[in-house]
């Protein structure tokens, strides 16, 4: 089973490494790792940097696509040439899949048009715009197609995922194995929870992260 992950400049990396420490752990899973440009893809902090071993012109088909979400997908939504790779990907996957504003580059290549889909809070409106239908659920599946909100719904994405491919037992089996028990210490993961002095403050600085330097 080929499970590629789409890698890039500014990426979250949470993203892509919550669900590939899940979908890794398939029996019989391949996991590659590919970029635009191969080598090494830093985060959006610039601190942590992921190698991705080839590039998009060496890699035709996956049974599964991941596509990761952060400020660097903002450079991919308008790169006709990546655009072009995701939807020839797409179009002999099992499952596409994206996390957080990894929906915008699959909304961008057209394969959320009038679909629910999930993103990050903060780009729904985008996403909108983008011909997805966006609702406020952690995961959402539409057929072969699976969006998963901000950041850590990622692992429940690929939870989900590995359900799918290769059963619940499976998916029990390398949820336990991570130990994915979420205890967290405040009720504040989602903006409809969170109290308005919180979510002020993540739009702040998410807006201050967008401008340039």
């Amino acid at each position: 089973m080929d499970i590629v992950f789409l890698l890039f400049q500014r990426l979250t990396a949470l993203d892509a490494i919550g669900p590939y420490e899940v979908l890794s752990r398939i029996p019989d899973a391949e996991v590659r790792l590919v970029a635009p440009e191969p080598g090494l893809q830093r985060d959006e902090s610039g601190t942590l940097g992921i190698q991705a071993d080839q590039s998009i012109d060496e890699v035709g088909r996956a049974d599964v696509l991941v596509v990761p979400g952060g400020f660097g997908t903002r450079a991919l939504m308008r790169d006709e040439r990546v655009l072009d790779w995701v939807r020839q990907i797409d179009a002999g996957s099992r499952y596409t899949t994206s996390v957080c504003t990894g929906a915008l580059v699959l909304g961008a290549a057209g394969l959320l048009d009038g679909l629910p889909a999930t993103t990050h809070w903060l780009s729904r409106d985008l996403l909108a715009e983008l011909g997805a239908r966006p609702v406020p659920e952690r995961v959402v599946e539409q057929g072969k197609i699976i969006t998963a909100a901000g950041v850590s719904s990622g692992i429940d994405m690929a939870l989900v995922l590995a359900d799918r491919l290769a059963g619940a037992e499976m998916a029990k089996a390398i949820q336990l194995s991570i130990e994915y028990d979420p205890q967290p210490p405040f009720d504040s993961g989602s903006p409809e929870k969170a109290d308005a002095e919180t979510v002020e403050l993540v739009s702040e600085a998410a807006s201050a992260a967008r401008r340039p330097a």
